[in-house]
């Protein structure tokens, strides 16, 4: 046969070209143009529809007011009215409201917005629909035609609303023939918009509509109100007629143009239906034909695909899961499929695998008791230097020294030996302890700087701001925590101030989410620091450097706070020069409350 002067893999694509792409391609670009075909024909004819719906709308509203018109026109009161010439206003005023045709007609049809009735009887000024005519509604073309012109015929015409915006109306227009007088009168009824609105919107389309060469006087989308229609329209066409796709708004969209004689009437409504949706609804259907298609010939592609490449597959997995091991991944998928010699070697890597992570997890194991074991040698090298003082001792001895400095009326000497007995009793009180009260701490503090005082005078200043309502002493926190800050502040942030130094600390609760901190800044308006000096101090505030004497307590804070309270709490500084240094610490106010 032919296909056996080829390889099987060459075969088997050749076979699913032959049998299934080119008949499923044949047969699916006739289905997808046969679609396209009767779903433009069926948008088509429901916005045919809707504005043949419209159009009889829009009939039955000019039939209906060219009726009201004649009585308007024809009422002797009305007439009366337009041609007497009134001697007192008093007299006008009873005549217009002695007439109810009007006021009946305001009121009783919902589609009149309203009506007027300009004319140019000076006897007459504007009361209720009666309007004396200005030299601006007398250069309107349509006063003019009104005048010229016997009949009803239509007019957009445009008037400005309580914001002082352009609305535009669908008007009656008519003449009102006055006899036996030499004034003249024109009737104006307006069509209620939010009429037009009810009776001719969709939820589906968007309707614009205009009146013989005018402007729209209506559409669905307020902006299109007052301009031309969105296509070309042949106005000479006694009865045009137009439909197919036009791009409006920048999409393509369904159009139904049609034209409306108005009831007894020469003037021409041209009413314009967009559908924005059946374009995109055709495209969505259209892109699902083709995506089922694509998925008849991509899903037995891929299972021959499958087919002609399992063996080379299985032998790259395999492959690719020893690459991992070479590189210490050592998670490796569950289970090869199959039951060969492939299956058996990848179980002979995840026995090696799991050998691999036991000695591991045997030597992490030995890491963490080599360091608990070294922490545990710290502690107890700490504690026997600090057994090796009596604290009595030395409190009885720093009083006794004390006591002679105040006989001798050396009372600042007495006052230095007073804190420092202080500090170091707090300092030996809380060796070995895990908690002290943020109070404790902050007084501790508090004589430390004032022994920095008695050393530097008015050089150091110190102010403390506690966020109002929270109370320190409900407050728990690792002991000499905050001195080694302070003195970080005093020895290097204002060691070249000369006067005017000043040392805040502020202690103030955020909640950026569901977690409360608890932030201590310790601040001072010292010299600062560069970029390279800070990001340096930030470093060694991370990074252990026994040879290094400096940074060393912020060293030491840093990971207490990572100890204690995880490792997302840690120390951070910022500093400008010239400004000064800030050191914030963030701990979470939860765990510190008593």
């Amino acid at each position: 046969m032919f296909f056996n002067r080829f390889k099987i893999k060459r075969q088997l694509y050749q076979i699913y070209t032959a049998v299934v792409v080119v008949p499923i391609l044949l047969i699916g670009a006739f289905l997808i143009a046969y679609i396209h075909h009767l779903m433009v024909n069926y948008y088509t004819d429901l916005l045919h529809s809707d504005n043949y719906r419209v159009r009889n709308v829009l009939f039955d509203l000019t039939r209906e007011l060219y009726g009201i018109s004649k009585d308007i026109s024809f009422d002797g009161g009305v007439r009366g009215i337009l041609s007497t010439e009134f001697e007192r206003r008093q007299d006008y005023v009873s005549a217009v409201d002695d007439n109810e045709i009007l006021s009946s007609y305001a009121q009783t049809y919902a589609q009149i917005a309203k009506i007027e009735i300009f004319t140019d009887n000076p006897y007459l000024f504007d009361y209720k629909q009666f309007v004396q005519v200005d030299e601006a509604t007398t250069e309107t073309l349509w006063y003019k035609q009104a005048l010229e012109k016997t009949g009803v015929y239509w007019r957009a015409i445009p008037w400005k609303d309580g914001y002082r915006d352009a609305v535009w109306d669908l008007c009656l227009v008519k003449g009102i023939p006055l006899v036996n007088t030499p004034y003249h009168a024109v009737l104006v009824i307006h069509i209620d918009t939010n009429y037009l609105q009810i009776w001719t919107d969709s939820t589906e389309y968007e309707s614009v509509m205009s009146v013989d060469r005018g402007p729209a006087f209506y559409a669905t989308d307020s902006k299109k109100r007052g301009v031309a229609l969105p296509v070309t329209v042949n106005y000479d066409e006694s009865y045009f007629r137009y439909r197919g796709i036009e791009k409006v708004d920048g999409q393509n969209c369904f159009v139904d143009v049609a034209t409306l004689h108005a009831y007894q009437s020469r003037s021409r409504i041209y009413l314009c239906s967009l559908d924005k949706k059946a374009y995109k609804n055709i495209d969505a259907i259209m892109l699902s034909c083709a995506l089922i298609i694509f998925a008849a010939l991509v899903i037995p592609g891929i299972l021959i695909h499958i087919f002609t490449k399992y063996f080379t597959g299985r032998i790259t997995l395999l492959r690719q899961e020893m690459h991992k091991v070479s590189n210490q991944d050592y998670e490796l998928i569950p289970a090869l499929r199959g039951q060969d010699e492939i299956s058996e070697a990848f179980g002979d890597l995840q026995v090696m695998v799991e050998n691999i992570k036991e000695q591991e997890a045997r030597a992490f194991e030995s890491q963490i008791k080599e360091q608990e074991l070294l922490i545990s040698q710290q502690e107890m090298e700490f504690k026997m230097l600090a057994s090796q003082i009596n604290p009595h001792f030395l409190y009885n001895t720093l009083e006794t020294i004390r006591m002679r400095a105040f006989a001798a009326e050396d009372k600042e000497v007495a006052n230095a030996i007073k804190l420092l007995g202080k500090s170091m009793r707090y300092v030996l009180e809380n060796i070995g302890t895990s908690f002290t009260t943020l109070a404790e701490e902050l007084h501790h503090v508090e004589e430390y700087i004032e022994i920095q005082q008695l050393r530097f005078g008015e050089r150091i200043g110190y102010e403390r701001q506690v966020e109002e309502g929270l109370d320190p002493e409900k407050y728990h926190i690792l002991p000499l925590f905050l001195q080694p800050v302070v003195e970080n502040a005093i020895i290097h942030g204002l060691d070249e101030t000369e006067e005017g130094g000043k040392v805040r600390i502020s202690i103030y609760r955020r909640k950026p989410d569901t977690e409360e901190f608890l932030i201590i800044d310790v601040e001072d308006n010292g010299c600062g620091m560069t970029e390279e000096v800070l990001s340096k101090l930030r470093r060694d505030i991370e990074i252990r450097d026994m040879s290094r004497s400096k940074s060393i307590g912020l060293y030491n804070i840093n990971q207490r706070m990572k100890l204690h309270y995880g490792e997302g709490y840690r120390v951070h500084v910022y500093a400008e020069p010239g400004v000064g240094t800030r050191v914030r610490l963030v701990l979470p106010a939860e765990k510190m409350r008593a």
